[in-house]
């Protein structure tokens, strides 16, 4: 019974697999790995059987026709009795059960053996061999695992021999000749000791090229000692060992004990001189005493390759002075940075999606909204925060089989809001909302498809076209109608609520919904609780249309409403494997996914973009790291990421060489070959031709949403850590180490994660999208640098990392530094203690750093929330924190806050959206005359003696004490010409 159950497990797993390949239309992948597991599995079983069966058989061959009387023989002459009538059959049992053994260990190393046979060349050499970088990471991992597998095979042989020959009296404990094997027995042995010593030169003539992932100096890879002892003694062993092979192959001839024992004490004798004590020595008495002077030349190959592994090596490294004080002129021409800046915090506005977009409450936001990019109906790129509507089940008091699993199949629309936006309440300005979908989003993109079959919530599996699936609530145009739009933006940084709007949403929101409605409005009428009902007419899923099929995946699933459910027909279909990063990594398990897919609206179809990976732990002098452990922060818990099939997850080689998409609606997987010249790709696609699509064959639309990706960026700055450091003598001494700074506005003491932001970066003549990220100095808390990556695809710098690196001798504070200068400032203080006081939640958002002025600007908004309001509240932004230097202010908008921070309350800089008028103008002139001022400024550019009249007025009219009268007379003269030259 438990083989037959296992059988069908196994079978209807191996089956409903190739069913899930053949619809995604993948079935190559599952082909290629299927027969590459079959070819190891019999070669490795084969040689398994082989050997140890071919020594069991010489053994029992070769055993004594007589065998002296003992009591050592008398005690196992019982068992002899008890094996004998069944020799056979406890033979091929064991010989079975180890080839069984050996196979399905050989065949989960398939990845390897695909490289191997598949090995592309890096088209550069390591510094030592002079070998292409691509046999240690191709061909030497193989040769070891091939290496290791011919060890196995040889040891247990003679295990297997020894047993033999024992159990049969070929070999004795107890001999009163002195003679304790017979002489077939000792050619048998010692043919099997050669084997294995010559295999054992081998190991050692690999173990060569292996020094170059030695952890034995102060960096990895081959250090000094390796190089000039241990590479020597490997070299010198593996003589000594083809000679012992040598010699215990003669004792085919010899017969004798005394050759085999002299030839295993001189490999173990030379393996403890040579292999053990030579190279201690160096190490300990040559190299520990003159490490530095001795290792620079090894420390600046581990810095090179690890740079290169790492894409780090083309790094623009800038000095930067980070100015602490600004002119008012310098102020002004950072006026455009304003409204580029991002406010909304992803992680807090999630919840805002939450409560002004969720509709129902079976409709989930991820925890983490994305940041991605879309036009405006001007044209302008804007930092969007993006995410779907997903149906994260059917609603408790419903939650059943037939309405988890056929009736509450799918989310419902996209949901953006500007990155850059409130309204007067401190709400996100959606720029998609709504069911069905409406919004600056929908004008720019054009219709598209917005039901989300394939996403990162709700059940396991879904079965269409069975039942009416549930579409969406016809009355959630009405429940949703109070959005803010951009029409509600607080455009002029005004947090007054308009005029007329009790709600605080303004007018626009209004008139948007009901230019809007058109036909959807009709939805409005329908009685409460109504609901529009729909059936699935895409491809995706696997189709029900046999009882086998059903039987198969009722087992799979342990469910026999799958086979007993009368709706379910010929028409239906299974979806599974819904989750977008899941789909990715099973048609391409030789990829390491990113832990952050997002959606966008690509050619009238909601996608996924998942960022996928080609990896490797096999580059020379590269160091390794934990992908887990590097990938960590307050947003991502790495410990879920696995990296293909690498050890321990450790990674020295790392590259986003493919971009992939899957489709929400019908979940078909693309992938498209982002890096054209990454070996480890190029490897994959000879082992899996015509799975990737050039990336030529990329859409615009596409392309318009590429991103970096985070965790690449979070290893490189991981990375980065150290090995901005490119000097030996200066990475030896370690001082100029940073570490990437704890998040500030978080309990936990995981890293600050990187934030995507528009800035304008040192040198950029445009603002670019980017990814960006900040390092304190080792043991310290105050800013040492600051990390970019450029990430518009439509950019020639795309994918370039600029690092502006701070001067040791001036001090910026760090994130944490800033954050107490803001918890601890007076004028703060006196702004939060109320709110703090009372029952709202304060909520700080992420803590934003970004170049301005010449120096760096930190930024931070705060949220609050209705304390005790219950599920029905969520966080609004009411104010913004920001720092430069070391003063901080704070403010109920950007604006204000910057405005407080540099002039203490003045308006040193131009509104946003103001024009050149409100750039320019006279020092003394009325900020409500600006348009007066402008005048002045031109009449005054054609006739200087008008200007010199009227200073000379306004001087006479402020130096006046009793003769105000005159002064005014003379300054309406003044103006009264002016105005008569303006009118000419």
């Amino acid at each position: 019974m438990v083989v037959i159950i296992a059988g069908l497990v196994f079978a209807a797993n191996f089956w409903t697999d190739f069913k899930w390949f053949q619809s995604v239309g993948y079935t190559s992948v599952f082909l290629t790995e299927l027969w590459t597991r079959v070819l190891l599995f019999a070669a490795a079983g084969l040689v398994m059987a082989v050997v140890v069966g071919a020594s069991i058989y010489f053994a029992y061959r070769a055993r004594p026709a007589m065998r002296p009387a003992s009591l050592e023989q008398q005690g196992l002459d019982r068992y002899r009795q008890s094996i004998d009538p069944h020799r056979k059959l406890f033979y091929w049992i064991a010989v079975g059960a180890l080839a069984l053994l050996a196979g399905a260990a050989a065949s989960g190393d398939w990845q390897s053996f695909l490289q191997f046979m598949n090995a592309t060349n890096f088209g550069s050499n390591d510094p030592e061999f002079s070998m292409d970088i691509g046999f240690f990471a191709f061909t030497l991992p193989f040769l070891e695992t091939l290496l290791g597998y011919l060890y196995a095979a040889v040891i247990l042989a003679f295990i297997a021999a020894v047993a033999v020959h024992y159990l049969y009296g070929g070999v004795r404990l107890q001999n009163d000749t002195g003679q304790r094997a017979t002489p077939s027995a000792r050619v048998h042995l010692s043919v099997l000791l050669g084997l294995f010593v010559l295999l054992r030169a081998g190991s050692y003539w690999l173990d060569r090229y292996g020094l170059l992932f030695s952890e034995r100096g102060y960096t990895f890879g081959a250090a000094y000692t390796d190089v000039n002892a241990v590479k020597t003694a490997l070299t010198i062993l593996t003589v000594i060992s083809l000679i012992c092979a040598v010699l215990f192959f003669a004792n085919i001839y010899f017969k004798n004990t005394m050759v085999p024992m002299a030839s295993l004490g001189l490999l173990l004798l030379s393996g403890v001189l040579v292999g053990v004590a030579y190279p201690e020595i160096v190490q300990r008495f040559q190299v520990n005493p003159n490490e530095q002077r001795l290792e620079s030349e090894y420390i600046q190959r581990n810095i090179d390759h690890t740079r290169e592994a790492y894409d780090i090596a083309d790094s623009d490294v800038q000095t930067y002075d980070a100015t602490t004080e600004l002119t008012p002129q310098e102020l002004a021409e950072e006026a455009d940075t304003i409204p580029s800046v991002r406010l909304a915090d992803p992680s807090v506005v999630s919840q805002t999606f939450q409560q002004m977009q969720q509709v129902r409450g079976f409709y989930q936001f991820p925890d983490v909204l994305e940041v991605d990019r879309y036009e405006d109906t001007d044209g302008n790129l804007t930092d969007t925060l993006v995410a779907v509507r997903e149906l994260e089940g059917p609603p408790d008091d419903q939650d059943n089989w037939l309405n988890r699993h056929l009736i509450y199949t799918h989310g419902y629309g996209m949901v953006g809001a500007a990155g850059n936006l409130i309204d007067d309440e401190g709400r996100p300005v959606f720029t998609e909302y709504n069911i069905p979908p409406r919004g600056e989003l929908s004008e720019v993109t054009g219709e598209y498809e917005p039901r989300i079959y394939y996403g990162r919530e709700g059940a396991e599996y879904v079965i269409v076209g069975a039942e009416d699936e549930y579409d969406y609530p016809l009355d959630a145009e009405e429940e949703t109608e109070d959005v803010p739009t951009p029409e509600d933006a607080v455009v002029d940084e005004s947090r007054a609520p308009n005029e007329g709007d009790a709600d605080g949403n303004g007018e626009g929101g209004g008139e948007n919904a009901d230019a809007d409605a058109g036909a959807e409005g009709e939805g409005s009428e329908e009685p409460e609780g109504s609901q529009a009902y729909t059936n699935y007419d895409g491809e995706g899923g696997v189709p029900l249309n046999n009882f086998f099929d059903r039987i198969l995946y009722a087992i799979k699933y342990q469910e026999t409403s799958i086979l007993l459910n009368s709706a379910i027909d010929s028409n239906s279909r299974i979806i599974y494997e819904r989750d977008p990063e899941e789909r990715v990594q099973k048609v391409a398990p030789f990829l390491t996914t990113d832990s952050r897919p997002y959606p966008a609206v690509i050619d009238g179809q909601v996608k996924w973009i998942v960022d996928a990976y080609t990896t490797s732990n096999n580059y020379p002098y590269a160091n390794r790291l934990d992908f887990n452990q590097a990938v960590t922060d307050t947003f991502t818990d790495g410990s879920v990421q696995q990296v293909g099939a690498l050890p321990g997850n450790e990674v020295n080689y790392i590259r986003n060489s493919v971009k992939a998409t899957v489709d929400a609606y019908d979940g078909t997987v693309d992938l498209y070959q982002w890096d054209e010249d990454d070996p480890v790709l190029e490897t994959w696609m000879g082992a899996f031709p015509d799975i990737v699509t050039p990336r030529d064959e990329m859409s615009d639309e596409l392309i318009d949403h590429i991103r970096y990706p985070d965790d690449l960026f979070k290893v490189q700055r991981e990375v980065m850590r150290e090995y901005h450091v490119t000097e030996p003598d200066a990475y030896y001494g370690g001082q100029d180490f940073w570490e990437v700074p704890e998040d500030p506005t978080n309990e936990t003491d995981e890293a600050e994660p990187p934030y995507r932001q528009t800035i304008n970066f040192p040198g950029s003549e445009e603002a670019s999208f980017s990814l960006t990220s900040t390092f304190v100095p080792r043991g310290r808390e105050n800013l040492a640098a600051f990390m970019a990556v450029d990430s518009d695809p439509r950019s020639d710098d795309y994918g370039q990392l600029q690092l502006l690196e701070l001067p040791r001798s001036t001090v910026i504070f760090g994130p944490g530094q800033i954050q107490n200068a803001f918890d601890s400032d007076a004028d703060v203080r006196e702004v939060l203690l109320p709110l703090e006081q009372s029952e709202a939640e304060v909520t700080r958002g992420n803590l934003l750093t970004l170049p301005f002025g010449g120096g760096l600007l930190y930024v931070e908004p705060l949220y609050v929330q209705a304390g005790g309001g219950g599920a029905a509240s969520f966080p609004l932004l009411q104010q913004v924190m920001v720092g430069f230097g070391e003063e901080v202010a704070i403010g109920s908008t950007l604006q204000e806050a910057l405005n407080n921070l540099f002039e203490g309350g003045q308006d040193p800089l131009p509104e946003p959206d103001a024009g050149e008028e409100g750039t320019e103008g006279t020092e003394d002139e009325d900020p409500a005359e600006g348009d007066a001022g402008a005048g002045d400024e031109e009449a005054g550019g054609t006739d200087e003696e008008l200007v010199e009249s009227l200073n000379e007025a306004v001087e006479a009219w402020e130096e006046a004490q009793e003769s105000n009268d005159e002064a005014n007379e003379r300054l309406r003269d003044a103006l009264e010409d002016i105005e008569g030259q303006m009118g000419n």
